[in-house]
């Protein structure tokens, strides 16, 4: 069976090293965040204490103490003069605060958006990296939302979320500092209230968490869904299944609807606990606050300082119990994003492969077996030799292992017994770059991109010159065609090329192939699914860009197999039969048996 991909020892260890990468090299910005973030928790620390000058030493004209006895210059110059003064401070305070906070929002959404860049580029070359068998058994739509939306997530947190938690942070121990300097029995009552706030939100958290885990999944299956249905558009309307398709996609929001609620109800119960706690801590605080005025323990401009900064200090804790619910999210897209990092990818190049360069094209397979995870083999003990520039065609019903075959030679999957040589060399000893450079290919899926012909063709040889890319457009019968488009090889091409016909779209496959002058070319049912004058062009490109070149081809039309040197026919994973069109038509076996069938 097919090995799947491996799971790395330390589950988060490469999103771990990659953050910390992204930290280095963000060090200037990290640093200029920091020292913002504390110009704004010093500038909340000093706002109130404006007003306790106002209202203690210049409305009801309170001797200075002695830690304030540095503004004895102030009181001098008169009421009118240090009132203005003093109005001008909390403006000053309240100017450098914004400018800091801009600072500070600007080079940690910096960081945020570099770390973003970072994972979404290592995540799309990681999927790039995993073999088939992690696609195959993978939804395309959930491999997205971690791309997209799981990497938003974490992009907040680093941009905004961690540095606002380091400001709450600092402005609890600050203020609480300064309440416990002003009046310690208040300032212990206040402090009293924050273990079980804490702990209640701690507790609601972890609901939180399990609710977005859940609804995370929900929202790839969505995108899956969504993805899968406009890609198949054409099939559901010819089908009249619109009607069915929405009541599948209106589950799956359902679905995902109800799991958000969760959520938002578990995220609303930490805010409701804080407002609770915040009013009562106020009210306590005012209350026993007046009596220390009035026993003269305590002056009302400290009480107002004391006021203003349980206001502020039950902010933070509000905040906080947000951004509680903010990083369980992004926890959860953390783990998503990690899950993809941490594969290994089961097919690998060896740390000393080799470049294949130029083979003269022999292949063999030796006591060749493979089967895709869970199910029975597909190849089982196959050994065949295809002789370099030997035109050979495999047929046999389908899943017979004709396709294997191919990706097998590609490593696009590996066999779990034998092995495959080119020029005698086992596959696995060549890098996969240069073994795929070599193996020209064209699937019977005619997959085009949304680009200019020219990229299309010139896909698998970006460097190609503009000669080779024609060469190439006119050996595969497709430059008539071209030349007759609106902007010629510059046209831009619809999604999957859907604006050329079928016939169109497989030359243009067989020109990509052909541009790479690949010394094998390998074609999988080439004229399986399009119209007969398409089918006869591609048989006579076929024909006439041979030239030596290995040539393997899946052959579904049976019509044309007079041309190549051997025919194999595959059953159960074997090779049962081999020999020319007429020599096997002579054995009267199993291949008779599928011409018959086809000319039925």
């Amino acid at each position: 069976m097919n090995t799947p991909n491996r799971p790395a020892v330390r589950p988060g260890s490469r999103l771990r090293a990659l953050v910390r990468e992204c930290l280095a090299e963000q060090r200037l910005a990290i640093v200029l965040a920091t020292l913002a973030l504390a110009g704004v928790v010093l500038a909340d620390v000093l706002a109130p204490w404006p007003l306790k000058i106002i209202f203690d030493h210049i409305l009801l004209a309170r001797p200075l103490p002695a830690t304030l006895a540095w503004l004895q210059p102030l009181l001098a110059l008169g009421t009118w003069p240090a009132l203005g003064v003093s109005a001008a401070a909390i403006a000053v305070i309240a100017l450098v605060a914004g400018a800091l906070s801009y600072l500070q929002l600007y080079t940690s959404a910096k960081l945020g958006h570099r770390i973003t860049w970072r994972l979404r580029v290592e995540l799309f070359a990681q999927l790039q990296r995993l073999s088939l068998a992690f696609h195959r058994d993978s939804r395309s739509g959930e491999l997205i939302t971690k791309v997209a939306g799981d990497t938003n997530l974490l992009r907040d947190m680093f941009s905004d979320w961690a540095l606002t938690l380091g400001r709450h942070a600092l402005t609890l121990v600050a203020m609480l500092a300064v309440m416990f300097m002003l009046n310690w029995q208040l300032a212990l009552v206040v402090a009293a209230s924050l273990p079980p706030l804490l702990g209640v939100i701690f507790w609601l958290n972890r609901r939180v968490k399990a609710t977005v885990r859940e609804q995370r999944r929900h929202e790839g299956r969505m995108t899956s869904r969504l993805n899968e249905v406009l890609s198949s558009i054409a099939l559901v309307q010819a089908f009249g299944r619109q009607g069915f398709e929405e009541d599948r996609f209106r589950s799956e929001i359902e679905a995902n609807y109800d799991s958000g609620m969760r959520s938002t109800r578990s995220a609303g119960a930490i805010v409701k606990a804080i407002a609770v706690v915040s009013a009562a801590g106020t009210a306590l605080t005012v209350l026993l606050g007046a009596r220390e005025v009035l026993a003269g323990r305590l002056t009302p401009g400290e009480l107002l300082v004391f006021v203003t900064y349980v206001t502020s200090l039950y902010k933070p804790v509000r905040d906080l119990g947000r951004l509680a619910t903010k990083f369980s999210r992004a926890g959860v897209s953390a783990q998503r994003v990690a899950e993809i990092l941490d594969l290994e990818p089961d097919i690998a190049d060896a740390p000393d492969a080799l470049e294949l360069a130029r083979p003269s094209g022999e292949i063999v397979f030796e006591n060749v077996s493979f089967g895709y995870a869970g199910g029975r083999p597909v190849i089982e003990g196959l050994s065949l030799r295809i002789a370099a520039g030997e035109r050979v065609a495999l047929v046999g019903a389908s899943g017979a292992g004709k396709s294997t075959l191919v990706n097998l030679l590609l490593r696009l999957y590996e066999p779990s017994a034998g092995r495959i040589l080119i020029d005698g060399i086992d596959i696995r000893r060549y890098t996969r770059a240069s073994l795929r450079r070599e193996i020209g290919i064209v699937l019977q899926d005619n997959m085009l991109f949304g680009v200019s012909v020219r990229e299309n063709i010139a896909y698998g040889r970006p460097d190609a010159p503009t000669e080779a890319i024609e060469a190439a457009a006119r050996a595969a019968r497709a430059h008539e065609f071209i030349v007759d488009l609106p902007q010629g090889y510059d046209t831009e091409l619809g999604e999957r090329g859907a604006t050329l016909s079928g016939g169109q779209r497989q030359r243009l496959c067989l020109a990509r192939a052909l541009v790479k002058e690949p010394a094998i070319l390998a074609m999988d049912e080439p004229t399986a699914s399009i119209d007969p004058v398409s089918a006869q062009l591609i048989h006579e490109a076929v024909a006439r860009v041979h030239r030596g070149r290995t040539l393997i081809v899946i052959a579904h039309d049976l019509a044309d197999m007079a041309a190549y040197d051997r025919v194999l026919v595959l059953k159960g994973g074997r090779v049962v039969e081999q020999g020319t069109h007429e020599a096997l038509l002579r054995e009267r076996g199993a291949y008779l048996a599928l011409v018959e069938r086809r000319h039925a």
